[in-house]
């Protein structure tokens, strides 16, 4: 079945090929994604979409010297494939096996990582630059999507890339009408309009072609396609940065497209090509609904996806229903997502309240901004946004937002480790990063009901908020159908015990529970990582030998620092603390369940480190320790146990 697909171990068999070989070889790279990601799960309507183009640019250019970038990089399996990781591709997104996205340290193909969007013409200028300067002569490729061209980085790297002299630099526009949800934006219905001049580009190929034998008159007709272009298509965007525009043609055709990229090879500086694609190429079922086959689990083609039956909700289901309650009694609600309606869970929203539903696109900046102006006219605006997306903006946050104390609700998936997507997905900083802004809350829900709590609490707080939730189901619990509140800032005793507090932040409550019958121990949901609730933990620092502090989050300057810091403020009894989440390293992709046990973080792993760490607690006590013991229960802390 790939026969010719399993000779190619690397680019340089590839390109040893017959040309007359090549649309063979495409037909079983697609047949292998398909069949692979089936059985592992995994981005497949964009890598179905990016076959041709692959084999394309492997066969023309020099990889790895010539240096491809692959912006976002959800479409890089047939990439990966072809660049010596065919059978590793059985391990794809799992723990200890290759990632989803373009990594340095896999492979040197893989000339830059990435998995965040609108990147590549950055990154491949820099490179460009940086091979001009030291006198290598070698291509730079940026392959960005029509969806990943609405953030304002890539046309700030446009910007600069035009008046930037000496540098070979192509960018491939993949224009295949989708980002992850349809697109939205000026942007796509220039591009939209771009496809429909066929008539000036077929135009233009046969006036060159008819003077072609008097070089003179191709000039001046040069000079005269700029003033007659915008009589038949849109003036062309890309030329006014000082690209050379090539396209739109067939992404599918590698009769078209390895001519084409030949050609730009030999001209070298600036140049834009523009590509069209479907995503979803070659499988029927993606090809009608790109959007469910973006990113499935595990599936049979013959079949296609089928609905998993779950009786807990999401997180993002729970925000998703949450939102239209809220937005049903107060008009005042707008939604905001950038270019993530169903990861997001706005999908009802957005049919409900059509009017009050924005999607600003691929451009994290602009919707926490848009908000921010939205709240100065008396809206409420939700902004429904990934934790590890509004990394993005965290300038606007800061001065757009919280500076001006405007009140802007943030409802933040995909908080903690994320799994498979690993760690450039992964939301483990928003703790850190969040509470350190003045005039900021910070909400970290324990299950699906309290999840729905706290965003209405936050909703409900004249001022800007958050609320952090992880990716998958909750707990099952019971989710009342009230927009209920709670107190700002203040945790709930969820078990009652002694010697040792827990100190919980978030969805790692279970663990805790579980371990706390163990050690007989308190356990407190602490519901607010900002404000801090000082009186409970001063109380549980009067009435306990220890305090542990659990988190998904990263532990430097986290929620246990917040505790730590608490408890000196407000002079509360030294007494030993140990904070429990992610350390101090970036967590690579995986099962999140096995991920967080490695960790340390499942009902085992937090027993062993309290009784390895406060082992002097848990041993048969002698007299002086019951003593010391029962010093530390009634107040006098002078024998604290060190």
């Amino acid at each position: 079945m790939f026969d010719l697909l399993n000779t190619i171990n690397n680019p340089s068999q590839l390109r040893a090929l017959e040309r007359k070989q090549l649309p063979q070889l495409a037909s079983e790279l697609r047949a292998y994604v398909l069949d692979s990601v089936s059985q592992t799960g995994g981005h497949l309507s964009s890598n179905l979409g990016t076959v041709e183009l692959t084999v394309a640019l492997h066969y023309v250019f020099n990889t790895p010297d010539d240096r491809i970038v692959w912006d976002v990089g959800h479409q890089t399996y047939p990439h990966k494939i072809l660049t010596g990781r065919r059978e590793a591709m059985a391990t794809l997104r799992q723990q200890g096996g290759i990632s989803g996205f373009p990594k340095r340290s896999e492979s040197p193909y893989d000339a830059f990582g990435t998995a965040h969007s609108s990147t590549s013409i950055s990154a491949a200028l820099g490179m460009a630059v940086a091979s001009r300067n030291q006198n290598i002569q070698r291509q730079h490729i940026a392959v960005i999507g029509d969806g990943a061209m609405t953030a304002g980085m890539a046309f700030e790297a446009m910007n600069n890339a035009g008046v930037t002299p000496n540098v070979n630099l192509l960018v491939v526009l993949n224009d295949n009408d989708m980002s992850i949800s349809p697109p939205v934006g000026a942007l796509n219905r220039y591009l939209a309009r771009l496809m429909s001049g066929k008539f000036y580009a077929a135009a233009k190929r046969g006036v060159e072609t008819l003077l072609s034998v008097a070089p003179p008159l191709l000039e001046v007709a040069r000079r005269f396609e700029e003033h007659a272009k915008g009589m038949v298509v849109p003036a062309t965007l890309f030329e006014e940065f000082g690209f050379n525009y090539i396209g739109p043609i067939d992404g599918h055709d590698l009769d078209s497209l390895i001519p084409t990229l030949e050609n730009l090879k030999q001209l070298g500086g600036v140049q834009f090509l523009h590509v069209v694609t479907k995503k979803g190429q070659g499988y029927k079922l993606a090809e009608a609904d790109p959007v469910a086959y973006h990113g499935p689990g595990k599936f049979n083609p013959a079949e296609g996806l089928k609905k998993a039956a779950s009786t807990k909700q999401t997180y993002t289901q729970v925000f998703g229903q949450w939102l239209c309650d809220q937005a049903a009694a107060d008009d005042k609600l707008v939604g905001i997502t950038p270019a993530m309606r169903e990861g997001s869970g706005l999908v009802e929203f957005e049919k409900q309240f059509p009017q009050r539903y924005f999607d600003v696109g691929i451009a994290e900046q602009h919707a926490v901004t848009f908000a921010a102006g939205l709240a100065c006219e008396g809206m409420k605006p939700v902004v429904a946004i990934y934790s590890t997306f509004l990394q993005r903006a965290y300038d606007q946050l800061i001065h757009d937002v919280a500076l001006q104390n405007l009140d802007v609700t943030f409802a933040l998936d995909r908080a903690g480790l994320v799994g498979a997507d690993g760690a450039t997905h992964a939301g483990n900083y928003d703790i850190a990063f969040l509470r350190c802004i003045p005039n900021m809350v910070v909400a970290t829900p324990s299950d699906e009901n309290e999840c729905r709590l706290l965003l209405s609490t936050c909703y409900q707080h004249a001022g800007p908020s958050a609320v952090r939730y992880p990716r998958g189901s909750g707990l099952g619990q019971a989710i009342s159908a009230q927009l209920e509140t709670v107190a700002l800032g203040k945790g709930i005793v969820r078990r009652q015990g002694k010697t040792i507090a827990f100190a919980v932040f978030g969805t790692l409550l279970p663990a805790v529970l579980a371990a706390a019958e163990t050690l007989n121990a308190t356990v407190v949901d602490m519901r607010f990582a900002k404000p801090i609730d000082e009186s409970l933990l001063q109380t549980l620092a009067m009435s306990h030998a220890a305090i542990v502090t659990v988190e998904d989050g990263c532990i430097m300057g986290g929620a246990g620092s917040a505790c730590a810091e608490a408890l000196q403020k407000i002079g509360a009894p030294s007494i030993p603390l140990l904070h429990l989440g992610i350390p101090d390293q970036f967590i690579d992709h995986g099962e999140q369940g096995a991920l967080y046990r490695e960790l340390g973080l499942d009902a085992a792993g937090i027993t062993r480190q309290v009784t390895t760490t406060f082992a002097n607690l848990f041993e048969p006590p002698t007299q002086s320790a019951a003593a010391a013991a029962e010093s530390a229960h009634t107040g006098d802390t002078s024998r604290r146990v060190a």
